[in-house]
């Protein structure tokens, strides 16, 4: 596993596009590392998520979501950063998608699929005026991806436009601060590891596979273990983990590891023996060797 770089080496990559109204969209590009993007993103969705709206803009057509609480999920699941909230969810490609446990998706589709551009953008009207921030993203195939709108210090709470003369500048502080570490390297990055790089543990709970609805005893064995044990990893429950009709099924972050038909002891064993020691259990391993 790489060392965790605080700093991140700009890319000093600017560039600009014209709009159809006569203005300008500038940006400046940041490393599309998982290194970088974990903890931008990780900041933005978990600690600044009341400042930020994200969404896609094609021509005719723009969609702006936000958060009205913290997402009940902020985590990378085969190559796929997962926000949910109560009533949505969105996925980004932060690191090659392999999928699943048999890493059937195709080489040029990983490349395709994952973010390999990232910049901070302004958007400048006729008259060279700044009048939006954000966050662009590409994917490999150069499109467009998902954007993040930043506040805006001309737009007031209800997304009215503010007294002419009279924008709140202090909103502009978060667009400043991703700027000083992602793009100028003037500040280091507030994490002293990738925060979405953390390892979890989960257990399916998907009605798919009839054995899994049997989770909640295997949730509470691997909980348990990991307290006795004092470890630094999540224990969490998810969606289809991609391993039907052999449940309950475990996933592992840490070295992105599948075990099926768990029972509350094999949970426990799981913890003792693989997230302590290293040793998986190499009888319950999916696919199996």
């Amino acid at each position: 596993m790489n060392e965790f770089n605080r700093w991140v080496t700009p890319l000093n990559r600017r560039s600009s596009d014209p709009t159809p109204q006569g203005g300008t969209i500038e940006y400046e590009d940041f490393p599309a590392t998982i290194d970088a993007t974990g903890p931008m993103l990780y900041t933005l969705f978990q600690e600044r998520w009341k400042e930020v709206q994200l969404g896609h803009v094609v021509e005719g057509s723009v969609l702006e979501l936000e958060l009205s609480e913290p997402p009940r999920l902020c985590v990378i699941y085969d190559g796929y950063l997962t926000v949910a909230t109560q009533n949505w969810h969105m996925h980004l490609c932060l690191e090659e998608h392999l999928g699943g446990p048999h890493c059937k998706t195709p080489e040029e589709l990983r490349k395709q699929r994952l973010v390999s551009r990232g910049a901070l953008y302004r958007r400048l009207n006729a008259e060279g005026e700044p009048r939006s921030w954000g966050i662009q993203f590409w994917n490999g195939a150069g499109e467009r991806m998902m954007n993040l709108f930043l506040p805006n210090p001309y737009l007031g709470e209800d997304e009215d436009l503010l007294p002419e003369g009279k924008p709140q500048l202090e909103k502009l502080g978060l667009y400043e601060q991703l700027r000083e570490i992602y793009v100028l390297e003037n500040e280091p990055i507030p994490f002293t590891e990738n925060p979405l790089k953390r390892p979890y543990i989960s257990v399916c709970r998907s009605s798919r596979c009839y054995p899994s609805r049997n989770w909640k005893p295997v949730f509470e064995a691997l909980q348990s273990a990991v307290d006795e044990a004092e470890l630094d990893v999540t224990v969490m429950t998810s969606g289809c983990l991609e391993v039907c009709k052999l449940g309950p099924v475990v996933f592992y972050s840490g070295d992105r590891t599948w075990y099926t038909r768990v029972k509350p002891e094999i949970a426990r064993q799981i913890v003792s023996e693989h997230l302590v020691n290293g040793q998986k259990l190499v009888e319950n391993v999916y696919p199996p060797a």
